[in-house]
């Protein structure tokens, strides 16, 4: 069954509970999934696809429980693709009546199988969110200022839509900064906008690539959720990871041989800065070095991928990162 974004709020749905967001648009189906929390309360399960892939025992475990206080639960799963279509058909064969199941999912081809099976099935739905256009976004700017009694030009709501670069996720960021600001100040100038809004600027990659290495989960899966990259930026990420990916080989090398971290963090070559040491520690105890051997000889394949399917290379880049994270290595 295929719906548009708009029509999930006319219809009444509360006998579908298998659902496929798909999409750019982030923003718009972070809205949508929110709305779905507020009615599951402490009910509500996240997941990434490779957590799931990587554990079905535990995820299964899960969803097939049953609790005294949970009547209903709410399972969203991230950055989902076809990898994971033989477990939603089983989930949904299983007809379990106390979960409701959202799968968000970046863009799909036609050819994906996750998008023609919700597509078809009676039982699933399939909803497509597509990227805004300046006439979406102006009209959220020009509501969020009426509704907030905060008088703007013309010049400043095309900063701040310019800023956003078309995305509905980062545009509501900015307006809850300028929200805290306007607290301060009753009127919201052109410079207040260019000094507080930063929408196009991410997490530094080298920040990302440690949090991996470091198997920071949570951090790891938040720095992904927070930002907005794009094609360049996971070539830039690819390569940092590649050149840490080489320094950990060095470190696990010599922590081999002298069986002291320390001395192995304080001789290394470039020098390590103090604020990175206790980082770098936890990536020497993580990684073994044929762990982190194999790992750059993934990273020039992932590299390799990505250069070929350029239109999927966040999604390829996530998995990948979220895989490296969870990891156990031996």
């Amino acid at each position: 069954m295929i719906l548009k974004s708009f029509e999930l709020n006319k219809l009444k749905l509360n006998n579908k509970k298998n659902f496929l967001f798909y999409g750019e648009n982030q923003g718009q189906k972070n809205e949508i999934i929110e709305k779905f929390e507020k009615s599951f309360t402490e009910c509500t399960y996240r997941y990434e696809e490779a957590e799931v892939l990587n554990d079905l025992e535990s995820f299964f475990n899960n969803i097939l429980s049953q609790s005294f206080f949970e009547k209903e639960k709410l399972i969203i799963i991230n950055r989902t693709s076809d990898k994971i279509l033989n477990i939603i058909e089983e989930i949904i064969e299983k007809q379990i009546s106390d979960i409701t199941l959202i799968l968000n999912a970046s863009s799909l081809d036609k050819k994906s199988k996750l998008r023609s099976f919700f597509e078809k099935n009676k039982e699933t739905v399939c909803v497509p969110f597509y990227k805004d256009n300046n006439q979406t976004l102006t009209t959220i700017v020009i509501k969020f200022f009426r509704e907030n009694k905060m008088p703007i030009s013309q010049q400043s709501i095309n900063l701040i839509i310019e800023r956003c670069r078309g995305d509905r996720q980062n545009l509501h960021n900015e307006l809850e900064k300028i929200f805290f600001f306007s607290r301060k100040k009753n009127k919201v100038e052109v410079e207040d906008i260019l000094k507080i809004t930063n929408l196009a600027e991410n997490y530094d990659a080298a920040e990302l690539v440690d949090s991996c290495l470091s198997k920071n989960k949570k951090k790891t899966i938040n720095i992904l959720n927070e930002n907005n990259y794009s094609i360049e930026d996971c070539i830039l990420i690819i390569r940092t990871f590649l050149i840490k990916s080489k320094r950990l080989i060095k470190l696990c090398k010599n922590f081999k041989d002298t069986k002291d971290i320390d001395t192995v963090i304080s001789d290394c070559k470039p020098p390590i800065f103090w604020k990175d040491k206790d980082i770098i520690k936890q990536q020497v105890k993580n990684w073994s070095l044929k762990n982190a051997e194999d790992l750059t000889y993934e990273i020039n394949e992932i590299e390799l991928l990505i250069k070929k399917h350029s239109k999927n290379s966040i999604n390829i880049l996530s998995n990948f990162i979220i895989a490296k994270t969870i990891s156990i290595s031996n």
